[in-house]
């Protein structure tokens, strides 16, 4: 039987040429996330990103510049959520949890040198989310107002 999303085709949202990875501490507690805690001068990786979806899920795909190679990946079925989460101190920086083919996940930042490429970054996820959101009010609507139609019928 086919899992969910397998016969979707995939859809690329953003693609942004340079962003940089960071390790990120630990979280000590429930206080917002400073990118000033990171090793902002040393990224621990850089390479290009990729917003793509496939049905309601969005991926964030970080890949190596020159041969495409797949660094790490994100899963979002939500935003905002604990996949993708803002920093209080930059409007650049967000903390991203990647995940690998057996399931375990891993937090790290991410920065984009330009404002520009993060405002994409986000508008892409919200605008992903928002048509989600609309596909499947619409899809389920037209599920409704046929079932009325086949009562109508009856009567």
């Amino acid at each position: 039987m086919a899992t969910e999303g397998q016969f979707e085709y995939e859809s690329v949202l953003c693609v942004k040429p340079e962003v940089n990875v960071y390790r990120i501490p630990p979280r000590a507690s429930n206080r917002a996330i400073r990118a000033a805690d990171w090793k902002l001068d040393a990224p621990d990786w850089q390479g290009r990103m990729r917003v793509t979806a496939r049905g309601k899920v969005a991926y964030v795909k970080l890949e190596d510049k020159i041969s495409g190679e797949l660094f790490a990946q994100a899963p979002i079925d939500e935003y905002p959520g604990i996949a993708v989460e803002t920093v209080s101190d930059s409007s650049r920086y967000f903390v991203l949890r990647i995940q690998d083919e057996s399931g375990r996940s891993a937090f790290i930042g991410i920065g984009f040198g330009d404002r520009g490429d993060a405002f994409d970054f986000n508008v892409a996820l919200q605008d992903h989310f928002k048509y989600a959101a609309m596909w499947t009010f619409s899809f389920n609507s037209m599920g409704q107002n046929k079932q009325k139609s086949s009562i109508n019928c009856i009567n």
